[in-house]
Order: structure tokens, then C-alpha cells, then sequence
């Protein structure tokens, strides 16, 4: 069992994996190497606010800090998405969108945050979908390393919650194994389209 020392310790490990992972991104986007999607992040942005307060209302204590801090950032992103961010929306990118705001009104009216933050499972699962296929012919368009950073602050995140319930520890667990998958994927979408000589 860990000591409320290193719960701590973990919980600062989180948010610091978090901000190298949003610095990398940032800094990809203004040097052009980096095009977020606007749906992808406007979905990971109103769904990562949800799993926050979830966490928090069910005492996850240092291990909801990424979260939070990865919500306040993710605001910022859908910014910069929409500026600088990939313009091409195709139907199966209206139809992840749609699908996830239709899914926001079970979420508030749901009384307990067992099944807020199953709810918020299933949609942040959706916004995955605009960017694979936007990545899918363009993989180096997303910094695949800060996919891998998120996943290690996700995880840090589940060795710091002081409370374990299926409310606290499902959603940090789902964020480490999307995003550990997204960044095997990125990396070997470009080793394949390289192979076939295509690059970026």
C-alpha cells in the first residue's frame, strides 16, 4: 500500500508527464509539424472536464490533479485547433461529434458518478475517431511522443488516487491505454507509409 507521501509524489509525477506532453504538442503545432483536430479536442476537452469532477466527487485526491490540469490545457488546444488545427471534417468526424454531444445529457442525469464516468469512457473513446482517420494517411501530422507521455502521466495518475473506486480509477485507466495504443499506432502508420516511401 502506498504511504500519502508518495500518493502525492505520483500525483505531481502526473501533471508533470501532463505539461511536457502539452508543451510537445504545442510546440509541434507552432512549428507547423503538429495539426490538431478541432472535433477530436472539442470532445477530449468537455469529456475530460466531466471525468475531473467525477474523480474529485469520489475522493481521488492527487490522483484527479492530471486530470485537472489536462482539462484547464485541453481548453487551450481547441484554441489552436481552431486556428491551426486540420480543417478536413468528414461525415465519420460529424457522426463521432454528434455521437458524443448526444451522450452528454445521460451523463447529467446519471446520479451516480459510476455511470458519469462510464459515460465519459465510451465518448472519450470517440474522439479518438476524427483524428485516426486524419492520421491514418498523415501520422506524422500528430507528435506521437506526446501520446507516449500522456499515457505515463495517466498511469502515475492511477498510483496516486487515495480512494479507489470504479469512478476514480476506470477513467485514468482507459487514458493509458488509448493513449499508449495512439502512439503504437502513430509510429507504426509511419514506419509503413515510409516502407511505401511516402513521407511527410
Amino acid at each position: 500500500m502506498l504511504t500519502p507521501g508518495l500518493k502525492v509524489f505520483f500525483g505531481a509525477l502526473s501533471i508533470a508527464f501532463t505539461l511536457a506532453s502539452r508543451v510537445g504538442y504545442f510546440t509541434g503545432v507552432l512549428r507547423g509539424r503538429a495539426r490538431p483536430h478541432l472535433f477530436t479536442w472539442l470532445i477530449w476537452t468537455t469529456i475530460s472536464c466531466i471525468g475531473f469532477a467525477a474523480q474529485v466527487a469520489e475522493g481521488a485526491g492527487p490522483g484527479s490533479w492530471a486530470r485537472g490540469f489536462g482539462s484547464a490545457t485541453s481548453f487551450m488546444l481547441v484554441g489552436i485547433a481552431f486556428y491551426k488545427g486540420s480543417k478536413e471534417i468528414k461525415p465519420a468526424d460529424w457522426l463521432a461529434l454528434g455521437a458524443a454531444l448526444c451522450a452528454i445529457p445521460l451523463w447529467a442525469v446519471t446520479k451516480t458518478p459510476f455511470w458519469s464516468v462510464l459515460i465519459v469512457c465510451s465518448i472519450d473513446s470517440l474522439g479518438y475517431i476524427p483524428t485516426v482517420r486524419k492520421s491514418w494517411s498523415r501520422p506524422w501530422a500528430e507528435p506521437a511522443f506526446c501520446y507516449l507521455l500522456s499515457c505515463l502521466a495517466a498511469f502515475f495518475s492511477l498510483l496516486a488516487i487515495k480512494q479507489y473506486t470504479p469512478s476514480t480509477w476506470l477513467y485514468p485507466l482507459l487514458l493509458t491505454l488509448t493513449n499508449g495504443a495512439m502512439w503504437i499506432f502513430l509510429n507504426a502508420r509511419g514506419r509503413a507509409l515510409e516502407r511505401a516511401g511516402v513521407t511527410g
